[in-house]
């Protein structure tokens, strides 16, 4: 059983090189609309889909909120989007704040943003480089996992 969901976790964390981000606007944490273009990294941005309810999100977004401490002056950037809907709304600032959020949390009600992206599940975490495609797709967490992605980071600034 371990090693097919190890299998399974190694799939669902390939390198591909994918779809485009097109530039879309969200509402972020003070209810103002924000663009992607707007907050894009120079280099890389991480994008982490997200939900109040989500159990492994908990786990993951601190590892995150520290990962951005660490890569944010090498041009990457973190945006974390919440798919909870109108009636979670009002648990998503508290929820962020609580966790340590210091990126932008964008809100994505309506989950136009995660269909538009193929994204299925939460969590779901893109890596986006400057040309916006997106250059790593991983979806679920556990926790270690933070290292390889950390990992893949770095071996995407490299290129």
């Amino acid at each position: 059983m371990k090693l097919l969901l190890s299998l399974l976790l190694f799939v669902t964390a390939s390198v591909i090189s994918g779809p485009k981000v097109h530039n879309f606007k969200l509402k972020n944490l003070d209810n103002r609309t924000v663009s992607y273009e707007d907050l894009k990294g120079e280099k890389l941005t991480v994008i982490d889909f997200w939900a109040t309810w989500c159990k492994p999100c908990i786990k993951s977004i601190p590892k995150f909120v520290e990962m951005n401490e660490r890569l944010e002056s090498q041009g990457v950037q973190f945006i974390g989007i919440s798919v909870d809907g109108p009636r979670n709304l009002s648990k998503v600032k508290p929820f962020a704040k609580s966790l340590g959020v210091d990126y932008p949390v964008l809100l994505d009600t309506d989950n136009n943003v995660m269909s538009r992206l193929r994204v299925q599940a939460v969590p779901t975490l893109l890596i986006v480089n400057s040309d916006d495609e997106v250059v790593y797709f991983h979806e679920g967490y556990t926790p270690g996992e933070e290292k390889m992605i950390e990992a893949e980071i770095h071996k995407l600034l490299q290129e």
